[in-house]
């Protein structure tokens, strides 16, 4: 264990390739609408030592009336995070293909239930794999850790507070989708009025995290909320805020919750 040493919430992959065999790499790939596929892509090759958490069924629970990605239960969090080896003292460092939500969504919640040691890959796999370094394929023989999950109050925010207003809303989804030009997911079009279209991606082009100061640019400052279609890539957006040093809660339901509530909706002007 690195001892005084600063962690996160980024590091690169020369610090990883350093660190590798003193922190627990846990690979979050996923791909909306393909369950299994982050799980199939782990097996094929990985950063070596790397668990596998998944967020269809390790980082949500079954999707229903709070969305599409409702948060995990504590108790099934606290099983998964152990599998994955973490224990109370584990630095955790997560990845994903090129910062495409898992890894951000493994960050948000390890800290949502009370473990601050977490960070994750900047340019995820791909810059990984680009650089040269080893993968390693096949599973991987990873001893149960004892993390116990203490859930925080104050870092997210429901669908009522959320109404409630008081909030600068970050909408994390692509501009079209935002828009209401298009939704390929979710039944309704458009966006939670008053939401400030902020999408994800913007915020690390290509995998990459931009520098502090545009961030503080991109990212207004007040009480913030971020949210997505269903709480999975809005947490790149908290990740963001908190790069820009700016605090944002997230709305885990997000879109897709607020949809199947029937909530009041900013629809494009053609409708």
């Amino acid at each position: 264990m690195m001892v005084g040493v600063a962690f996160g919430p980024l590091v690169d992959g020369d610090w990883l390739a350093e660190h590798l065999d003193e922190v627990r790499v846990v690979d979050c790939r996923w791909r909306l609408g393909e369950p299994g596929a982050g799980e199939r892509d782990w097996e094929a090759g990985h950063i070596p030592g790397a668990g596998f958490m998944d967020v269809d069924r390790d980082l949500s629970s079954e999707p229903g009336a709070a969305g599409r990605h409702p948060l995990p239960a504590p108790e099934s969090f606290e099983q998964a995070a152990r599998r994955a080896g973490i224990s109370a003292d584990t630095r955790v460092v997560a990845y994903d293909e090129a910062i495409d939500g898992g890894a951000t969504r493994l960050w948000w919640l390890l800290r949502h239930f009370g473990h601050h040691d977490v960070a994750v890959l900047d340019g995820g796999l791909a810059a990984w794999r680009a650089e040269g370094r080893p993968l390693r394929g096949g599973r991987e023989e990873i001893g149960a850790g004892d993390f116990e999950a203490r859930p925080l109050s104050d870092d997210s925010v429901s669908a009522d507070e959320v109404q409630a207003g008081g909030f600068t809303l970050l909408d994390a989804r692509a501009p079209e989708r935002y828009a209401g030009l298009a939704e390929p997911i979710d039944p309704l079009r458009g966006h939670i009025p008053g939401a400030v279209n902020t999408p994800f991606a913007a915020l690390a082009p290509g995998g990459r995290f931009l520098p502090a100061g545009e961030l503080a640019e991109r990212i207004p400052e007040g009480e913030l909320v971020a949210y997505c279609g269903s709480g999975v890539t809005a947490c790149t957006v908290v990740l963001a805020a908190a790069l820009a040093g700016r605090d944002a809660r997230l709305y885990p339901g997000s879109w897709s919750e607020w949809c199947a509530r029937g909530l009041p909706a900013a629809r494009p002007s053609a409708e």
